[in-house]
């Protein structure tokens, strides 16, 4: 069954390059959003298997989108997407509860390493 994604960055670029590594490697996007909030309201609409949260965005930040997905649905499976040097908001989020993250700019590789990790 083909996996389905919510991906999450307040980029319309960095979303179009994600939905492309996505695509080519069998995943399916269920839906994006531009901001935390955005990602908490469609994830509770889509149900998505996984979702990909950029940390830095306007309004609700990728953490606190985060720690309010997981209290929605405790089995929720978040992937953080970081610049680097953001080691201290990263460990911040694998505390509240994310699987992984992966760093920008993206490896393709990484990418679907982490995924597949984080669905197994």
């Amino acid at each position: 069954m083909t996996k389905r994604v919510l991906i999450v960055d307040d980029a319309v670029f960095m979303r179009m390059k994600l939905r492309d590594i996505l695509e080519k490697n069998g995943y399916e996007v269920a839906e994006e959003a531009e901001n935390g909030q955005d990602a908490f309201d469609k994830y509770q609409a889509t149900k998505p298997d996984l979702v990909t949260m950029d940390i830095t965005m306007p309004e609700v930040d990728g953490i606190e989108a985060l720690k309010l997905i997981k209290s929605f649905d405790g089995n929720a499976k978040v992937v953080m997407c970081s610049a680097m040097g953001q080691q201290g908001m990263v460990m911040e989020a694998i505390r509240a509860g994310a699987v992984d993250f992966i760093v920008k700019p993206f490896d393709t590789d990484r990418v679907i390493k982490a995924l597949d990790k984080a669905l197994s």
